[in-house]
């Protein structure tokens, strides 16, 4: 028999996310009522993790425990516990551990612990692959879309089919059947209904506007659609993407096919990375993308109501100080 236990990780978080809900939709048809929990690897010990997925509610006939930012599970004593959790289960125990990540990879250990057939890696779709994701999902409306309308959403929505869906179904609820998407319509349209998104926080951090990066974050953080931690996971798409145009430049492939080839299609977005990547260095920009993870991990620990000076401190970090960590904010948060 399996290991009860899972590991689904990667960048494509629409795929993963429907991969989650057909295990959980599983396991409810095979036990009936299920004990749902969802914890952060970052903010809960696997102790109590464990606990939840062993002992569950009276009411419900199995266990099923989400584990997000699974990356995060390093300490000796946590990797144990899973050990021999994994050691003393059986497999129609009733329970469901499933660790998710953004990453490609966890802990090496971990990994181990893990069924082959239990284990996936959701890699981001390539451009002709998102490309043909959006034709097919205006087609379901009966609405097509030029190709140039298709590099527009591609450059301002998030790359992911769990994000692109949240945009195509937002667009598709004001034309008609028989319709046909323009790059300007789009653009006008994502122009008037989002004011702003991480990728114009991302551009005002290359143009090193403080200010307007400040004033970016505020709008986001306060609003509905948006959180501290998908602002974060906006930007760090971002900064891994500028990751890719450092390597097309080591290559050499700054041409327009290879660029097209690596989803950098309009102008406005050659523009940008261009000038990004003269802003930070690939070293830099690991560098940033670790702050931001961290980032992460502090406003997931310290709470929501320092997410906006954390998050803060984190954007002068980038534009002033290459990233690194400002040193008298890093020894009080410690102490926090």
């Amino acid at each position: 028999m399996s290991t009860p236990l899972w590991l689904f990780t990667g960048p494509e978080l629409g795929e993963r996310s429907d991969a989650l809900e057909a295990l959980r939709k599983s396991a409810g048809k095979k036990y009936g009522q299920l004990d749902n929990h969802l914890f952060y690897a970052a903010d809960t010990s696997i102790s109590v993790v464990l606990d939840a997925v062993q002992n569950g509610s009276l009411f419900a006939d199995a266990r099923f425990a989400v584990v997000r930012n699974a990356e995060a599970i390093k300490k000796k004593e946590d990797i144990q516990a899973l050990t021999q959790w994994v050691e003393q289960t059986p497999n129609e125990d009733g329970a469901f551990l499933v660790l998710i990540s953004d990453e490609i990879g966890i802990d090496k250990k971990i990994e181990a612990l893990v069924p082959k057939d239990h284990k996936k890696i959701f890699w981001e779709l390539f451009e002709n692959k998102k490309q043909d994701w959006i034709r097919r999902f205006f087609a379901q409306s009966r609405i097509n879309i030029e190709h140039d309308a298709i590099d527009v959403l591609l450059e301002l929505v998030e790359n992911n089919t769990e994000a692109l869906k949240t945009t195509c179904t937002h667009i598709s609820l004001f034309f008609e059947p028989g319709t046909t998407l323009t790059a300007e319509t789009v653009e006008r349209l994502l122009a008037h209904n989002k004011e702003e998104t991480p990728f114009t926080l991302f551009d005002a951090l290359s143009n090193a506007n403080l200010e307007y990066a400040l004033n970016i974050r505020q709008k986001l953080t306060l609003s509905k659609e948006s959180s501290p931690v998908q602002l974060i996971a906006g930007l760090t798409y971002c900064f891994r993407r500028l990751c890719d145009w450092h390597a097309l430049v080591q290559t050499g492939g700054i041409d327009d096919f290879s660029l097209k080839k690596a989803g950098f299609t309009s102008k406005k977005a050659i523009d940008q990375y261009r000038r990004a990547s003269r802003q930070w260095n690939e070293q830099t920009v690991y560098r940033i993308i670790s702050l931001l993870n961290k980032t992460d991990m502090q406003i997931r620990t310290m709470g929501q109501e320092l997410s906006g000076v954390l998050l803060d401190t984190c954007l002068y970090s980038i534009i002033y100080n290459q990233g690194r960590e400002l040193a008298a904010y890093s020894n009080a948060a410690q102490l926090c």
